[in-house]
């Protein structure tokens, strides 16, 4: 008996020690495991200093002045990060109940749901930790297959600690919601925030999180724009709800009450041709790939702009941005509606041109096939030009612009050589707004559509001034002769002789009407109602150089001959630079370049770049109000007038193509009207205390215009866009737009009384009756 007890006992003694050396193994072999893994045995594995600053891809961000995100540069990740700070209570409740219950308790592994996941083979749950899955994106990558995954798991539960050991556990949540692929280039939180709910993360409602959270599955299987698996991406969001519920971040009646919600989407895309302000961010993409090379790191290398997440802090204000917008889409669509009337194949021929011969459009569309696209590739191809030409006749299937469509695009059949000539119909516009005293430039619209016409006529086009360039005329003669608005001039038919001022022949230009009153103008009248007449003789005084002159100290850098035809605005000119110009008029005779960008910062915060304004004393102030003054009078009773007031008599079919009216602003305004030669152009200028605005419409072609003046002068086609954005402006008070009166300088050399001598002139000349026969 007592031989047994012994070796029972002895028995018991080798069970112990074996015990203590097999779980001394097991823990040695956890740790060599580890230590292999470590090392890279299993994989390679990310040093330590990356570890510690992991390197993702950050979008360049464009920022308004009232602090909303304009759009964003990338090439592959459309990713802003955004701090735990930013994230709402309801996001990361979802997440913690969803991926990981016992986030909060675990150091990167959850033995028990290891355990569980053991037990039951993975079919009640899996075991990574959110720890673990952000170590996989980060380092290790997609799911191995096989036998791979057991070190892939390993490789993940050392990354999983080491993110614990250098991040707080509310940095790892950050990360791994900003990491995140979530589909439809919404890289991140942020970014999957403002695509799919058009909203900051922190607004983001309890079953929208849920949504966004149940996309970790799988965002390309549950996402809500896919057509594959629209109710399966409902249904995932309402197993997040669920497992909130479960875990008591939610009660059982919310929860089924959010169940039965829809998506409701705001679907708000983030690509480089849509969204808000496009044809600004496009313009900025170059400005920044200039400003990147003239400005290195400290270690030598160039700024990423798509991937090091430059924050660019812009002059544009969002809501005046989409206050632009609104206004061009409105105008532009009616009166393209208006010009498809007028330019049909049985009224015109040649539409959508004019006045040109067939060899002349035949070199238009030559010209632009050979500037297009397709020839381009195709070129680079080593297609030969008999097989580029054979493409363009061969039809094709296409998206192209249209005005009567929902989403302004339809999809069609025709050759590339159709498409060009489609496109051809197509009036063009640019809008331009800015803050005179401080140039920060607050709207900026290049075109229609930057998805298909990626023109930017705001500072790529160049086109004639018309009667805008005529206050550079008024402003010489008023600066070096003291005219005064309520000096006058005769309107009949003035000659400037050959060999003067440049000109090689007799220069004796006409009203737009042909017509001459005969009678004196006052400069505040001739201006209001671009009397030509008046204009020569101006520029006979002061000569063209001294015009020229002027309107170059005013920003205009295009090369100005210095010939008298420049009085009625026959220099090309962008409406970028006109706004910089008019502004001069409205800051008391102070040029300050346009600006667009404050401040540059990098990623970590850093000012990289600070503006400094660019200026220049151009008029005093006396002739700058001066010259406001006699602007004023073009929305009193001259070409802007009906800003004001209502049409003619006979003008029911005019008012149909003049959005928006009538107007009736009360407030000073200050403008000017401009209409080039066969209204190929039309122009208007449009200043208040403290926002001047420029707007331009036209074709593409010059020959592509208005046959009469009714409808193509600027009048009609430009004003309305200005008028539009205004009245936006003023209803939303908190912008600030002034409706004060023009500052005026305390001692005023210049009489600027004209009102009972331009009431006798209205009335004399019948002026309010025949606004539609005077050059605008």
């Amino acid at each position: 008996m007592a031989q047994a007890k012994k070796k029972q006992k002895n028995n018991f003694k080798r069970f112990i020690k074996w015990f203590w050396i097999l779980f001394g193994s097991g823990i040695l072999a956890v740790v060599l495991i580890f230590l292999l893994a470590s090392w890279g045995v299993f994989g390679e594995m990310p040093d330590y200093q990356y570890l510690e600053n992991p390197r993702t891809n950050l979008a360049t961000e464009f920022i308004s002045s009232d602090g909303e995100t304009l759009g964003k540069l990338y090439l592959d990740d459309n990713r802003t990060p955004v701090d735990f700070s930013q994230l709402p209570e309801n996001l990361i409740n979802a997440l913690v109940a969803t991926e990981d219950v016992r986030y909060f308790k675990h150091a990167g592994i959850d033995a028990r749901g290891f355990l569980r996941a053991l037990a039951y083979l993975g079919k009640k749950g899996g075991a990574s930790t959110i720890s673990q899955q952000l170590a996989r994106q980060l380092f290790v990558g997609r799911k191995a297959i096989g036998w791979k995954r057991y070190f892939q798991k390993i490789r993940e539960w050392v990354l999983a600690i080491q993110l614990e050991r250098s991040y707080t556990k509310e940095e790892i949540i950050a990360m791994y919601f900003n990491i995140y692929d979530f589909g439809n280039n919404a890289d991140g939180i942020r970014s999957a925030s403002r695509i799919y709910f058009g909203k900051e993360p922190m607004e983001l409602r309890t079953e929208e999180s849920a949504m966004l959270v149940g996309m970790f599955k799988n965002s390309s299987f549950y996402n809500p724009r896919s057509h594959r698996n629209p109710i399966g991406t409902r249904n995932r969001r309402n197993v997040v709800l669920a497992q909130m519920a479960k875990y008591d971040y939610l009660d059982e009646q919310v929860k089924d009450s959010l169940q039965e919600l829809p998506l409701n989407l705001n679907y708000n895309p983030e690509s480089h041709r849509e969204g808000l302000a496009t044809y600004f961010r496009m313009y900025m993409q170059r400005w920044l790939n200039r400003w990147v090379k003239e400005n290195p790191k400290p270690d030598g290398e160039s700024y990423n702009i798509y991937k090091d997440g430059l924050k660019i802090f812009t002059t544009l204000d969002s809501r005046m941005q989409k206050n632009a917008e609104d206004a061009v889409e409105a105008h532009m669509a009616k009166l393209q509606a208006e010009f498809f009337v007028q330019n049909t194949p049985e009224r015109n021929p040649t539409t959508p041109f004019l006045d040109l011969e067939t060899f002349e459009i035949d070199n238009i569309i030559e010209r632009a096939i050979r500037t297009s696209d397709r020839w381009r590739v195709l070129k680079g191809q080593g297609k030969s030009e008999n097989e580029i030409r054979a493409s363009f006749k061969k039809k094709t299937e296409m998206t192209v612009f249209d005005w009567n469509s929902d989403s302004y695009e339809k999809d069609t059949i025709m050759t590339p050589l159709d498409s060009i000539r489609y496109y051809k119909t197509f009036l063009r516009t640019a809008m331009m707004s800015m803050e005179p005293q401080t140039g920060h430039v607050k709207a900026w619209v290049g075109g229609v559509d930057y998805k298909h016409f990626q023109y930017d006529n705001v500072i790529q086009g160049t086109r004639q001034a018309g009667s805008t360039f005529k206050p550079f005329v008024y402003a010489a003669a008023i600066d070096q002769l003291r005219y005064s608005p309520c000096d006058s001039l005769p309107d009949s038919q003035y000659c400037i002789e050959p060999l003067k001022h440049g000109n090689m022949e007799k220069w004796c230009p006409k009203n737009s009407n042909g017509k001459y009153s005969g009678k004196n103008r006052t400069l505040k009248n001739a201006l209001a109602n671009s009397v030509n007449t008046v204009t020569a003789q101006l520029i006979d005084q002061v000569g063209p150089g001294s015009v020229a002159t002027i309107a170059k100290n005013m920003g205009i850098t295009r090369e100005i001959l210095p010939v008298p035809a420049i009085a009625l605005g026959v220099p090309e000119v962008n409406v970028y630079e006109m706004v910089g110009a008019y502004g001069t008029f409205a800051n008391q005779g102070v040029y300050v370049k346009p600006v667009m960008v404050t401040r540059i910062e990098d990623k970590n915060g850093t000012v990289l770049y600070e503006y400094v304004p660019e200026t220049k004393d151009v008029l005093s102030k006396d002739v700058a109000y001066t010259m406001v003054n006699l602007m004023e009078g073009v929305t009193e009773y001259g070409s802007g007038a009906r800003l004001r007031h209502t049409f003619g008599k006979n003008q029911t079919r005019y008012k149909e193509i003049i959005t928006g009216y009538p107007y009736e602003f009360k407030n000073p305004i200050a403008g000017k009207t401009g209409t080039t030669q066969n209204q190929s152009d039309g122009w208007f200028m449009g200043m208040v205390p403290n926002l001047v605005t420029g707007v331009w419409v036209g074709g593409e072609e010059r020959a592509t215009h208005f046959k009469s003046g009714a409808y193509g002068e600027g009048a009609s086609m430009a004003l309305p866009i200005w008028a539009l954005y205004m009245k936006a402006n003023y209803e939303n008070e908190t912008l600030g737009i002034s409706k004060e009166e023009f500052a005026k300088p305390e001692e005023l050399s210049i009489n600027v009384d004209c009102a009972k001598i331009a009431e006798e002139m209205k009335k004399e000349l019948d002026i309010e009756d025949d606004l539609d026969d005077l050059d605008f």
